[in-house]
C-alpha cells in the first residue's frame, strides 16, 4: 500500500559534539515533527549529523549527512499505533532528501507487523513523505 504525507517541524534543537574544523562539525538534534495525510500523528527523531560544510550566517547553504531513528506515534489510513523508521539523507542547497526504513518487528497497536520502505523531501515547497507499506 501507498501512503503520502506532510509535515512540519513542531522542535529542533541540535548541538555541536565535535568541532572538525571551522566550517565542518558534528552534530545531535532531537526533532519532533508533526504529520498530516495518510499518516496523522507525530513523529519523535534523534538524528546524528555531519556538516562538511557550514556556514553560520547561512545555515541553508550547508552540506550534511544525517542517520535518524524516528518513532511515529498516531494513524496510518485510519490504523493506530506505532513504529520506527530508519532516516539516511543529505542536505544540501536547501532541500533535504532521506531513504526511509520500516524497522523490523517495531509496529505497535493496529501497526503491528508493518513493513516497507520510503522516501522523504523537505525544500523551499514544504515536507513530503511517500511510504511503501505491508501489514502482515
Amino acid at each position: 500500500m501507498k501512503a503520502t504525507a506532510s509535515y512540519k517541524v513542531n522542535t529542533w534543537e541540535e548541538q555541536p559534539y565535535e568541532e572538525i574544523s571551522p566550517g565542518m562539525k558534528l552534530t545531535r538534534a532531537s526533532v519532533e515533527y508533526g504529520f498530516t495525510g495518510d499518516l496523522e500523528g507525530k513523529g519523535k527523531v534523534e538524528y546524528l549529523m555531519f556538516y562538511s560544510r557550514f556556514d553560520a550566517a547561512n545555515p541553508h547553504n550547508a552540506t550534511a549527512s544525517y542517520l535518524g531513528l524516528i518513532r511515529f506515534t498516531g494513524a496510518l489510513a485510519g490504523k493506530t499505533g506505532s513504529f520506527v523508521l530508519t532516516d539516511n539523507g543529505a542536505f544540501q542547497a536547501g532541500t533535504a532528501r532521506s531513504r526511509l526504513l520500516i524497522a523490523d518487528d517495531s509496529g505497535t497497536g493496529d501497526l503491528r507487523g508493518i513493513s516497507g520502505t520510503g522516501m522523504y523531501v523537505a525544500d523551499k515547497d514544504g515536507f513530503r513523505l511517500e511510504l511503501d507499506y505491508r501489514l502482515s
